[in-house]
């Protein structure tokens, strides 16, 4: 038999540690989400939707599922409420009828760019209570830890995808005058 390298009571502190501190972080995070998305008449599992529409361009409902963290008909009624407004649009691939896949119309892409300019940091609990931090070491609380402990739940695809949604937002997106804003496409010269 395996001799355990923890105590049953260890293992309630941390798990009870860490449930109680995801509690408290995701109320007040939950909170400003929504206020961030209410002047759009969008729940946050809406937003989660085009978030990872606009992100993997052509994901199946079972890729929204996985990464919105959400169950498969919870998904698929979102968006379908979301392609009744315009912003989604359904579709199957030649080679794939079993799976449906979304794709952002250019209404959704325009209140998903909206959203993401309408972003305030001053209305964002989480990132405001992290500023002390910042202060003092000069950078943000580390995700590393907390990032391979999803990644142990969830698996390597959801954190390349997770990874890949913000390294588009760096990528794509221009601060100027405290507001983000879609970086405009290179224009190629012709010699």
């Amino acid at each position: 038999m395996e001799e355990k390298e923890y105590t049953v009571k260890e293992a309630l502190l941390f798990s009870q540690r860490i449930g109680q501190l995801s509690k408290a972080l995701w109320k007040s995070i939950e909170k400003d989400w929504q206020q961030w998305i209410k002047p759009y008449d969008l729940n946050i599992n809406e937003h989660h939707i085009l978030w990872i529409a606009y992100h993997l361009n052509g994901a199946s409902i079972s890729d929204v599922a996985k990464f919105g963290v959400m169950h498969v008909s919870t998904a698929f009624n979102f968006s379908k409420k979301l392609e009744e407004r315009g912003y989604l649009q359904f579709s199957k691939k030649e080679n794939d009828k079993r799976n449906t896949y979304i794709q952002l119309t250019e209404k959704g892409e325009n209140i998903f760019l909206e959203i993401m300019e309408a972003y305030d940091p001053a209305q964002n609990a989480a990132y405001s209570a992290s500023l002390p931090l910042k202060d003092i070491y000069g950078k943000f609380p580390e995700m590393l830890e907390v990032m391979a402990i999803v990644r142990n739940i969830y698996g390597d695809d959801f954190m390349e995808i997770f990874e890949k949604s913000f390294h588009n937002i760096d990528k794509e997106f221009v601060e100027t005058e405290g507001k983000l804003h879609q970086k405009l496409p290179q224009k190629t010269e012709l010699i």
